[in-house]
């Protein structure tokens, strides 16, 4: 590990901690194109090239070559990195704003590297990796001033303000029970979960172009073996959170906004099958418990995965369920999604649905036009508000898959004081709320002492 952007960042962020208004222009918005960083530019990173088209792409850092080999040929004037913090050393005054779309263990580094110079952020979900990154993230956000939001497409959509409106319209009436599923691990079409051939994985050679120190990050180091990457790395709970990590975000996002959640008080696993240590299960399911929000009832929510999904009601006028999806149990009418809240549908007579599609509700909550990347864009250029997703709302979101996964990993009731970041019944397991890291990527502890 190099200590050359850690001790610059520490100077500069002694600088910006004075005030964000310090930074030259950053006080009025961005004039003009925005000059943007990709860190993660393969995978969900290419997935955002489209809406950068009309900015100025500056840097692509990422570990591998291969990985990062189409965002070279699409953005050939774009300066290229390994290493991110080389990266900020180098042309931190040429950057405007940082994309990371790492995977989940680096999310935190990256953007607390970036926000420390005054960088707007745009994060994959989940935002980050345990608890105190998530909180960290949220609170320097604030102290630093930028523009900020977590990647979740479903959070722009129409289809997430529907399913508000017709809550706070008094559609569903009250709602004291939501389910939500997804297919994987046991089964993704897409590839992102495999298992190794022994535990711990067998020493391979690294491929050329990778960076296996980098890619690590703030993980303990351990050999390369190829079911890491790409993608593999999910199903490892030091670099990714199983199907409740990479779905939660979605899943949850519209019921966890309607209803006004907050936090859970409690995570209980009803349902896990086997799996080796620091290895997500096949499959499971969770019964989150949330309390009473003022004159809204205690709410229970079922997280199941691997293929399990919940018992169909007869009331529901649902042939089959879907694959993955969510449903609000409502007093008056149930409300379904799918994996994302894009696409909801009240759980009513086909005749019924027809006639309420012509006669929605009225539209409370403004439209975002063009997407999450747009939308943060816009921002930052002043011509639109902050995102939705920004981190006082996504934080707290990705708080809640967080408490999730720790009762998933140990198979274990979790009781969860949120106000001190910690599991009252197993006081063991604080030391996952704030994972250990390598030297040389200890992020955020001056904030936490001002």
């Amino acid at each position: 590990m190099t200590n050359l952007s850690r001790r610059s960042f520490i100077s500069k962020s002694a600088v910006i901690a004075t005030g964000a208004a310090l930074i030259p222009g950053f006080s009025q918005c961005k004039k003009g194109k925005v000059n943007i960083a990709f860190i993660g530019v393969g995978g969900r990173g290419a997935d955002h090239w489209v809406d950068c088209q009309n900015e100025n792409v500056v840097a692509l850092c990422d570990v591998s070559d291969l990985a990062a080999a189409e965002g070279f040929k699409t953005f050939p004037k774009a300066k290229r990195f390994k290493d991110f913090r080389v990266m900020f050393d180098k042309m931190a005054k040429d950057i405007d704003a940082v994309i990371i779309a790492t995977p989940d263990h680096v999310h935190f580094a990256a953007a607390m590297a970036a926000m420390q110079l005054g960088k707007h952020v745009y994060v994959e979900k989940p935002l980050a990796h345990n608890i105190w990154q998530i909180r960290t993230l949220r609170k320097a956000a604030k102290h630093y001033n930028v523009i900020n939001t977590m990647g979740i497409q479903g959070h722009a959509t129409m289809g997430i303000r529907y399913v508000k409106e017709w809550y706070e319209a008094g559609i569903l009436g009250e709602v004291k029970e939501v389910l939500a599923w997804f297919e994987g691990p046991q089964f993704d079409p897409q590839g992102y979960f495999t298992k190794p051939d022994s535990y711990p994985p067998k020493e391979e050679s690294v491929p050329a172009g990778l960076d296996w120190d980098l890619w690590v990050g703030q993980a303990a180091m351990r050999p390369y073996n190829s079911t890491y990457l790409p993608r593999f790395w999910r199903s490892w709970y030091d670099f990714g959170n199983g199907g409740l990590g990479d779905w939660g975000c979605h899943t949850l996002d519209a019921p966890f906004w309607s209803l006004g959640l907050g936090m859970p008080v409690s995570v209980e696993p009803l349902q896990r099958s086997p799996s080796p240590e620091g290895f997500v299960s096949d499959k499971s399911a969770l019964k989150f418990e949330f309390e009473a929000r003022g004159t809204k009832p205690p709410v229970t929510l079922t997280w199941l995965d691997g293929g399990l999904k919940p018992e169909n009601r007869p009331e529901w006028n649902l042939k089959e369920m879907p694959g993955r999806g969510m449903i609000m149990v409502g007093e008056k009418v149930s409300l379904l999604t799918g994996g994302r809240p894009a696409n909801p549908k009240l759980l009513i007579p086909d005749a019924e649905w027809e006639h309420f599609t012509k006669n929605l509700p009225k539209e409370t909550i403004p439209r975002v036009e063009g997407g999450p990347v747009v939308e943060w864009i816009r921002a930052i250029k002043g011509e639109g508000p902050i995102p939705g997703s920004n981190f006082e709302y996504s934080a707290p979101l990705s708080e809640v898959a967080a408490v999730g996964i720790l009762a998933q990993r140990f198979n274990a009731r979790i009781e969860y004081d949120a106000p001190n970041m910690k599991i009252t019944n197993h006081p063991e397991f604080d030391v996952f709320i704030k994972e250990p890291v390598r030297k040389g990527w200890e992020y955020g502890e001056e904030l936490w002492k001002s």
